[in-house]
C-alpha cells in the first residue's frame, strides 16, 4: 500500500476511535443521584443540559479570568467629591463631604460604584435599579470583607437616604453625584442627561486610582429578545427566573410595589 494511502487509512481510523471515545462519554451518566418517578427520557435530556451547564460554569470562569488581566485603564481625572449622609439611616440630617479616593479602606484597593437612576428631574427612582438593589443590601456586609462598594445617584443625599429608609436599604453605602462630572465621565449619564445603570470598578495603586472595568454590555449590541444584561452577574431575581420553565418571560419587569401577596 503506498505511504499516501497507509497515512489516509490511519487518520479515517483515529477519527473513528475518537468518534467512538465521544458517543462513549455523552452517554456515560454524569452521576448516580436520580429524583422521584423521573423517566428516561427526561434523564437524558437533563444529562445533555448538564454537560451544557459545566461549559458554561468554566467559560464563566474564562471571561472573569479575562477581566482580572485587563491592563489598567485610565486615571481618574478628579478626586470626585460625594455627598454622604450618616450610616445610621435614622440620621436624617448628618451630612458629609467624601472624596472617591477615601472610599478605599486600608488594605482594600477595589472601588466597585454602581450608578443608580435616580436623577434630581426623575420623579421616581428606576424599578429596575431599585429591585436589583434590594439584592445588593443583603450582600453588601458579605462584599466589604473583600472589596469597597458604593451606590451613587445624582438626586440630592436627602432624597436619596429617604428612599433608601421606604425600601429598607441598611448596608448599601449611598453617595449623592450632584454637583460632579462622575456621572457623565463614567457612563453613569447620556449626553443629554438621562441616568444610566453603569458598574465601574476602581483600583489603587500607590497613590494613583485608575479605572480598571465598567460593564461595557449596556451599551454593546444585544441578542433577539434580551436586553442587555450587564449587571446579571449580580442581581438574583433574572438567575431565579432562568431555573424555572416559565422563564424571564419576554414582557415582564420588576415594580418598585406590588399587591400584598395571601400566603
Amino acid at each position: 500500500m503506498p505511504a499516501t494511502r497507509k497515512a489516509k487509512t490511519k487518520v479515517k481510523a483515529k477519527a473513528r476511535t475518537k468518534a467512538k471515545a465521544r458517543v462513549k462519554t455523552v452517554s456515560k451518566p454524569l452521576h448516580a443521584e436520580r429524583f422521584p418517578g423521573e423517566s428516561k427520557a427526561y434523564r437524558s435530556a437533563r444529562d445533555t443540559l448538564l454537560r451544557a451547564e459545566m461549559e458554561l460554569r468554566s467559560h464563566v470562569e474564562q471571561v472573569a479570568a479575562m477581566r482580572r488581566k485587563l491592563p489598567l485603564g485610565g486615571v481618574v481625572p478628579q478626586d470626585y467629591e460625594f455627598e454622604e449622609a450618616a450610616a445610621d439611616p435614622a440620621d436624617a440630617g448628618s451630612v458629609r463631604r467624601v472624596k472617591l479616593s477615601e472610599l478605599f479602606r486600608p488594605g482594600k484597593d477595589t472601588l466597585v460604584i454602581y450608578s443608580f437612576m435616580y436623577g434630581p428631574n426623575m420623579e421616581k427612582a428606576c424599578p429596575m435599579c431599585t429591585c436589583m438593589l434590594d439584592s445588593l443590601d443583603g450582600t453588601a456586609a458579605h462584599a466589604a470583607q473583600r472589596i469597597n462598594l458604593a451606590v451613587v445617584a445624582k438626586s440630592p443625599i436627602a432624597r436619596i437616604r429617604e428612599f433608601a429608609r421606604g425600601r429598607g436599604w441598611r448596608n448599601l453605602r449611598l453617595l449623592s453625584s450632584a454637583g460632579t462630572s462622575y456621572n457623565r465621565d463614567y457612563h453613569g449619564e447620556s449626553a443629554d442627561g438621562a441616568q444610566l445603570p453603569s458598574l465601574n470598578v476602581f483600583v489603587k495603586r500607590g497613590a494613583k486610582i485608575h479605572h480598571a472595568y465598567n460593564t461595557e454590555l449596556l451599551f454593546a449590541p444585544s441578542g433577539k429578545a434580551q436586553n442587555a444584561r450587564h449587571v446579571d452577574a449580580i442581581w438574583p431575581l433574572w438567575n431565579l427566573f432562568d431555573f424555572t420553565p416559565e422563564g424571564r418571560g419576554a414582557d415582564w419587569y420588576p415594580k418598585l410595589e406590588y399587591p400584598a401577596q395571601q400566603h
